[in-house]
């Protein structure tokens, strides 16, 4: 059976259509995709946590937890300023002062010398 050309995405854009006649206010555009870009980095941080956690055999937190904290939380802060949410804001502005917090205190602790460590 040979399928007509461009057929694969038809079915996508079909099921956008009535998505959008459903939800007139959808639309996909840089914003939308920008946030779902947010929100996979975001997430993907715990997905780095546990694959860390299962190769030490405990519970740890990587360093690249903290950094795709603060990637991922600053296109969702952007993404939320954007849309006007006062909710989405207040959800993700706090976080990213703990994420950049923790990765000053990473990097304050690598670059310590070995004398001001064995002062402590």
């Amino acid at each position: 059976m040979m399928l007509k050309k461009g057929f694969e995405m038809d079915w996508i854009k079909e099921v956008l259509s009535i998505f959008a006649q459903q939800y007139p206010k959808f639309r996909i555009d840089f914003w939308l995709i920008f946030g779902f870009i947010g929100q996979a980095m975001f997430t993907m941080r715990f997905l780095i946590q546990w694959i860390a956690s299962e190769k030490k055999k405990e519970s740890v937190i990587p360093v690249a937890f903290w950094y795709f904290s603060v990637v991922g939380g600053l296109i969702l802060l952007s993404y939320a300023v954007h849309q006007m949410d006062p909710v989405f804001i207040l959800a993700y502005l706090p976080g990213n002062f703990i994420y950049f917090r923790n990765l000053y205190f990473i990097q304050k602790k690598r670059t310590a010398t070995p004398i001001a460590k064995s002062e402590h």
